[in-house]
């Protein structure tokens, strides 16, 4: 933990927003569902664990050129990979840019496919 953070009596996960998998299924069912963002390689996405419907694939070594498109987008943002290292790196980033109403799924890919099993 940085000094600042423990300054302020906060850890570095309190930089962005979670969402649990239950949570993403119930906006991704809504009628404005959020924009997911899969933030793993094209070979993880298509991979076995697949990805979620409607997600769009921006690769984290390709996020900083969507950087200045993703952060116009209205809708809220949910990013998402295998577990959740990768996606909170992104939420990060789009943070410090400026993004607004960004979130993490929590547990990434494999908790959103334990959850269909």
């Amino acid at each position: 933990m940085n000094l600042f953070a423990k300054l302020l009596g906060r850890s570095p996960t309190d930089t962005v927003d979670w969402l649990e998998v239950d949570d993403l299924a119930a906006l991704m069912a809504a009628a404005s569902p959020p924009r997911v963002i899969d933030v793993r390689g094209p070979g993880e996405f298509t991979g076995p664990l697949g990805h979620i419907d409607a997600a769009e694939n921006i690769p984290l070594d390709q996020l900083q050129t969507h950087t200045a498109a993703l952060l116009t987008e209205q809708r809220p943002l949910v990013f998402v990979c295998h577990t959740d290292k990768r996606s909170f790196a992104a939420a990060e980033h789009l943070r410090r840019s400026g993004g607004t109403n960004i979130t993490v799924l929590r547990g990434g890919m494999v908790a959103w496919r334990s959850r269909s099993k």
